[in-house]
């Protein structure tokens, strides 16, 4: 990757700030009983770190992972950090009362089990005994987002317990006050505490293991005695050999196979190491010996010489040592080197000098010295060489962070509180912890915050900012731009104690490096930063001038020529940069920003800074510019290194590795770094471009008086180079947008890194490699460039970034960087007009989302997001690739929802697929399907007539129908032509007709309509009827027959519409296909035709007189159901005999004699209903005659009585008399019926019944009276027919004439006759029957007979 190209010469810090202040510590307090010691020393604050020993290995547990400490007075704060994985409860603030911790005092090591933490403190020692992460996770495949620290448990141990915690021993009267320390732990496990005192010596405390009892051991090495136990101790000031000289400063401590030497610098310049195992001295070094001029020196007590230490398998232990003396500085490095007879002594490595500065700490390793001073303006300097091959001794820069500006430019266009906010919460200017207590300050302390979330963070501090200002201004009218001041400087305030508390925080405290993992670490009061290697053009541009006078020896190029033409022309630009103001900043700015164009803003500036030149800078810059022969060149090389474009796209394999490589870097810290590194790298270069754009523009100006080579290096400027400055500042002003842009609490490149960026990096390097993964190959810098290089380059393939903020519905900064990119970025534009029309898509904006989908088409085939978005099509793989995004983005649209924009892009799409008619029938359903759902049926018909696809215009027919019929919307669906159609259109309502609820839906009605509309009256009949059929089968209620009824007569009218010879239809099968309810008789359940088999059906044509005869049936059943609910149901299926005998049971007499009439159905059933119920009035109570009026109501009478009051009986009788009168029958069948009904219950006969009878059938009626035993009415019948024959009264029995020769025959019903002469003789003793048994009966009949004899002799002799 071309941006790995760093120089490891130089480093820059990237700062590690938190962004959210939740109650990290957790504190814990020991109290030994120890008091304060009076005018004892305060120490200064330190800070130091431990790295575990696989921490550079990939697949372990503590991979990435260190601890970090800090001891302020009488506390010590201990850190564990990972930059893998986020570590749960690693934070804890440790308080031993009044025991100032000493310099130093804290010393971490790991077994195979523990981790154990040496204290030592002006008073006491302590020990802590912590698990190994390895045994907190014995699984080296860690794959949790967050894991516990090792500080988890750390409240449940006993800091109190004698094993652990020891008083430093001293003597009656003397203060301990140690200096320097040292601790270790054993190979038996126990702890040791070394402790330089104040009277010269070392004190050594040793502590039994942990899991072990047993007793504390206090041992002193001084030159004067071997070893003295603690039973005969005594302190040296005590027996009077005090030595001052050998005072030791600085302490370290290394085991050595079976033993431990302690290393010792003292006061006396001398270095001593001493054998813990024999208690001797075996070695005392002179460093003055290895500094030159040291006379002087010799005789000056040191003060600042410190000492570390370094081991490795390579170099063996190696030896740090810093003499510091006034005026000057001298780190020596020296290696222990063992001789014959247990003899050491030390090899000169390394001499190294450095400026007079406050050396604050230094970190020695196999190969490098780090060194962290503080210069006279009590600013950070630190640096490092490599002194194995540095032979000048150039030590490299470390660019530090410097601090935020103290003034902040405010446009005037520009709200004060924006500009304030975004400078204050901007990433790399302040740590939470310095605006947390800005704010409580600038609060007055009225509550203490604890706990506030970054997003929360900058609400409270605008709140507290307007309050004071409201708080301190009375007037209440102000103009803009007196508002405007007043909002200045009260945000000024707020941001003074920002810098105030960030300045505090930021006093550095110690070095922390990883050889293995190659993490050099800055530690801070108030946070950690880190050091990376620093790329090459930023460190040219960083660098001093004085550093840029020695970097001939660095090959920046092969050309030497060209080398010193690039480090001239850097100064050049550094030197434009410090004349550029704040207000030509904010300029440029702000037409990156608005899309302006950065050449003529370039131009302004330079115009501007030409007018303002007071002190000649622009001269001094021209005269710079003679010394760059070759001025083309040397831009030409920044740009290239600048330049991140690659020439082709990337391929991205899976990380084929283990699975812990899935968490690499992947913690909140490891990403806030390289983040930061990014954004860093950013602003430097996007600076850097800024002014080689202004000194381009003076080159212009300047002309032939500085290229040598004439026009054409002028056209070369002016067409290749200024462009191409231009395009890298906008790619870097993005970059620079992207890295700062809050997301709270975390910006928009922190997102990208934490969802896609890190693995896809960790995948890239690793597919590069022909090795496994290393720490080595996974360093910082190849890890920033490849974030940069392949996914951010805004001119590079990779597409993954805006992909991240769409995946994360981050539209806002979507829309902003496609903004910000799309005037002159000529990479993924297709693409990105995509991701603009998804954006405009989540906030509303339809139509201009469609206007980006139709402008990415034309890229579908050539951008490789569009290509995978194609691609990922499950159907219509054989269509184009336009097509298919075109039927990508449709789905999306039809997921949203937008029915107007899927029938625009359809409808654009449309011409894609010429020739495709798979693709056009798919692309008409959706317009169809739209255009419906839209309410727009001409349309959506329009759109089902182009269908080409045969069954896909049958599926949207169907549905069109359906819809429709649901809107209630039947008049469109009526009048629309159907060309070619018609009788898919009539299946489908048939079908839907058969196949639904009848009360439900209406397609019956429709088909109906369908065809009245076109004058197919034959087939609207037979619809009709159809539909009045299943009515009468499924609907029993009142509303189905009244509906059957209405069918009928619908299906009668249209035969009378019909010519009579065509006035028929066929009757509707009601046989196997009706079995079912809802079943069609036409077709299966997919609308298709069933077969059936031939010979199965027998066809019934119906005419209008069957049609009528129905109808009257329904008519009926309606009426029936009308004057009696309940009795729907069973009338609903009744034949109409069945329906006879209902009506006549309800009463609803006149219905019936018109169901007779029509079905010539005999009267019969309904008089003797009739009778039943005259004879049921009759006997019976007012309740009953209530009843019967409704009834009666329903018939008419022919006559009304008006003269007097009538009872329902008497309407009843009056009713059935005028039935019989009105309905004649053969042989008086009607009055028979009524007679024997009413005989058949015992119910005397009404005079007008006998009286009508007796004209029409004497001798029935004579029967009837022998049938039920009515002897006394039958003899006086027999009686008054034999005088009516006589003549007597002989036109109320019927007879014309009475009986003579000459009248017509008449005759007597002898048989009936006998059969009453036999039972009034069988029944004399009945006093009734000898009443009618008398002489008069046989006076009658001997008269009778005698008139027959002469009548008949009369006849005879006539003939």
């Amino acid at each position: 990757v071309k941006m790995a190209a760093a120089l490891k010469s130089s480093f820059i810090e990237i700062c590690s700030f938190e962004r959210e202040i939740p109650p990290r510590f957790r504190d814990i307090t020991v109290n030994l009983g120890l008091n304060a010691v009076p005018g004892s020393i305060k120490y200064p604050d330190c800070a130091g770190g431990f790295h575990y020993e696989e921490s550079g290995k990939l697949l372990s547990v503590t991979s990435n992972r260190f601890i970090h400490w800090l001891t302020s007075g009488d506390t010590v704060q201990l850190v564990e950090q990972s930059l893998d994985t986020n570590l749960l409860n690693n934070a804890v603030r440790l308080k031993i009362l009044h025991c100032p911790l000493l310099p130093g005092g804290v010393h971490i090591q790991e077994t195979l089990n523990n981790v154990i933490i040496l204290l030592l403190s002006s008073q006491t020692v302590h020990r802590l005994v912590l698990p190994h992460p390895s045994r907190m996770y014995r699984s080296e495949a860690v794959t949790e987002l967050q894991m516990q620290s090792i500080f988890t448990d750390v409240g449940k141990l006993n800091l109190r317990d004698p094993a652990h915690s020891h008083a430093i021993p001293t003597a009656p009267g003397q203060l301990p006050m140690p200096g320097a320390s040292a601790a270790w732990v054993s190979g038996s496990g126990e702890a040791h505490f070394a402790l330089a005192l104040p009277t010269g010596g070392i004190l050594v405390i040793g502590l039994p293991p942990h899991d072990v009892h047993g007793s504390v051991s206090v041992l002193e090495l001084k030159q004067s005695s071997v070893m003295q136990r603690l039973a005969g101790w005594m302190p040296t000031a005590i027996r009077g050999d005090s030595s001052p000289s050998d005072l030791v400063l600085s302490l370290v401590v290394r085991r050595l196979e079976d033993d431990t030497f302690i290393f010792a610098l003292c006061q006396d310049h001398k270095l001593r190491m001493w054998s813990y195992k024999e208690q001797l001295c075996l070695m005392v070094a002179d460093m003055l010996e290895f500094m030159p001029v040291s006379r002087d020196v010799r005789h000056t007590p040191a003060q600042g010489h410190r000492l570390q230490l370094s081991f490795s398998s390579a170099t063996g232990l190696c030896l740090g040592v810093y003499l510091g003396v006034p005026k000057r500085g001298q780190f020596c490095v020296l290696q222990l080197v063992a001789t014959e007879g247990n003899r050491y002594s030390l090899d000169h490595i390394s001499s190294l000098f450095t400026s007079q500065e406050t050396l604050v700490d230094f970190a020695l390793t196999s190969t490098e010295i780090w060194g962290l001073w503080l210069d006279d303006e009590n600013q950070t300097v630190v640096k490092c060489i490599n002194f194995e091959s540095n032979v000048a001794g150039q030590w490299n820069q470390v660019f530090v962070q410097p601090p935020p500006e103290e003034e902040i430019h405010i446009g005037s266009d520009q709200d004060p509180r924006e500009a304030y906010l975004d400078m204050i919460f901007s990433p790399c200017r302040f740590s939470a912890s310095a605006i947390v207590k800005a704010l409580q300050i600038f609060q007055r302390g009225t509550e203490r915050i604890l706990d506030i979330a970054w997003d929360t963070m900058k609400k409270e501090v605008t709140l507290a900012v307007e309050n004071e200002l409201q708080s301190s201004v009375t007037e209440y009218e102000f103009s803009q731009e007196e508002y405007h001041l007043i909002q200045e400087a009260f945000w000024s305030k707020f941001y003074a104690c920002c810098l105030q508390y960030q300045e505090a925080l930021s006093t550095p405290l110690g070095l922390h490096v990883n050889p293995a993992s190659s993490m050099v670490c800055l530690l801070k009061k108030g946070f950690i930063s880190f050091l990376l290697p620093c790329f090459t053009v930023d460190h040219l541009y960083l660098s001093s001038d004085e550093y840029l006078s020695s970097e001939d020896e660095i090959p920046i190029t092969d050309d030497p020529e060209l080398g010193r033409d690039v480090l001239q022309l850097v100064q050049c630009l550094r030197m434009v940069s410090m004349s550029v103001l704040g207000d030509m900043a904010y300029m440029m700015e702000t037409t990156l920003k608005h899309l302006g164009s950065p050449e003529r803003a370039a131009e302004q500036v330079l115009e501007s800074l030409l007018a303002n030149d007071r002190d000649n800078v622009l001269e001094d810059i021209q005269n710079k510019l003679q010394d760059v022969r070759n001025p083309i060149g040397a831009m030409t090389f920044l740009l290239r290194e600048m330049d991140l474009e690659t020439e082709g796209e990337v391929d991205f394999h899976p990380l084929n590795v283990r699975v812990s490589l899935s968490q690499l870097y992947g913690s909140g810290v490891a990403a806030s770094v390289l983040c930061q590194a990014v954004t860093q790298t950013a602003i430097t270069r996007a600076v850097l471009c800024r002014d080689l754009l202004i000194l381009q523009q003076l080159y212009l100006r300047l002309g032939d008086n500085v290229f040598l080579g004439g026009g054409a290096q002028m056209l070369q400027l002016q067409q290749d180079l200024i462009p191409r400055t231009s395009h890298l500042l906008c790619c870097y002003y993005v970059l620079k947008w992207a890295s700062q842009f809050p997301l709270p609490p975390q910006t928009v490149l922190e997102l990208f890194y934490h969802n896609v960026g890190r693995k896809l990096v960790v995948s890239q390097i690793h597919s590069q490699q022909g090795a496994p993964l290393s720490q080595e190959v996974l360093s910082w810098p190849q890890m920033a460039s490849a974030i940069v290089t392949l996914f951010l380059w805004p001119s590079n393939p990779g597409f993954q970034f805006p992909e991240c903020l769409m995946g994360n519905c981050q539209y806002t900064q979507l829309q902003e960087y496609i903004r910000l990119t799309a005037p002159w970025c000529q990479a993924n534009v297709g693409s990105s007009r995509f991701m603009l029309g998804q954006c405009h898509l989540a906030t509303g904006e339809g139509h201009k989302a469609l206007q980006c989908f139709q402008d990415a088409a034309t890229e579908v085939e050539k951008e490789e997001f569009l290509v995978r978005l194609t691609g990922l099509e499950d159907e219509d793989t054989a269509a184009s690739p336009r097509l298919q995004y075109y039927n990508k983005v449709l789905r999306l649209l039809e997921d949203l929802g937008l029915a107007e924009l899927v029938i625009q892009l359809a409808t654009m799409a449309i011409p894609e697929a010429a020739g495709d008619t798979r693709s056009q029938a798919a692309l008409r359903t959706r317009i169809f399907k739209h255009h419906l759902d839209l309410g727009h049926n001409s349309q959506a018909y329009e759109a089902l007539t182009q269908n080409p696809d045969c069954g896909r215009q049958l599926d949207c027919l169907r549905q069109l129908v359906v819809v429709l019929c649901e809107r209630s919307q039947l008049q469109d669906l009526v009048q629309f032509p159907y060309i070619g159609l018609h009788d898919e259109v009539v299946g489908i309502i048939e079908s839907r007709a058969r196949a639904v609820d009848l009360l439900t839906h209406n397609y019956y009605e429709l088909l109906y309509a369908f065809h009245i509309n076109r004058h197919n009256y034959r087939k609207a009949g037979t619809v009709m009827y159809e539909y009045g059929m299943r009515l009468g089968r499924e609907v029993r209620t009142p509303l189905g027959l009244h509906k059957q009824v209405n069918c009928y007569l619908a299906a009668m009218n249209c035969l009378q519409l019909i010519r009579p010879h065509y006035a028929w239809i066929v009757q509707p099968s009601s046989g196997s296909v009706y079995q079912r309810p809802g079943t069609s008789p036409k077709r299966n359940y997919d609308g298709e035709q069933a077969a059936t088999a031939p010979g199965n059906r027998n066809i019934e044509i119906l005419e209008l007189k069957d049609l009528e005869k129905e109808y009257i049936l329904a008519r009926n059943r309606l009426t029936l159901a009308q004057h009696d609910p309940a009795s729907a149901a069973v009338a609903g299926s009744s034949s109409a005999t069945e329906m006879v005998a209902l009506l006549v049971q309800a009463g609803l007499f006149d219905s019936a004699i018109t169901l007779c009439e029509t079905f010539k159905l005999p009267l019969t059933p309904i008089f003797e209903g009739l009778a039943f119920k005259c004879i049921k009035l009759q006997y019976g109570g007012e309740t009953s005659q209530n009843e019967a009026w409704n009834w009666l109501a329903a018939n008419q009478l022919s006559t009304v009585i008006t003269t007097k009051e009538s009872s329902a009986t008497d309407e009843a009788w009056r009713l059935l008399a005028s039935y019989l009168e009105k309905y004649p029958s053969q042989n008086a069948q009607h009055q028979f019926c009524v007679i024997n009904k009413l005989l058949s219950h015992g119910v005397a006969l009404p005079d007008w019944l006998v009286n009508s009878y007796k004209v029409v059938d004497t001798a029935a009626l004579l029967r009837l009276y022998l049938n039920y035993d009515l002897l006394e009415e039958a003899v006086e019948l027999v009686l008054e027919y034999v005088d009516a024959v006589l003549g007597k009264g002989h036109q109320y029995f019927g007879i014309e004439r009475p009986l003579s020769a000459t009248a017509p025959l008449v005759w007597l019903p002898y048989t009936y006759i006998d059969q009453l002469l036999q039972a009034l003789g069988e029944n004399r003793s009945n006093v009734n029957n000898s009443k009618v048994s008398g002489p008069s009966k046989q006076l009658s009949l001997d008269e009778y007979h005698r008139l027959v004899e002469q009548a008949t002799s009369h006849r005879l002799m006539t003939q």
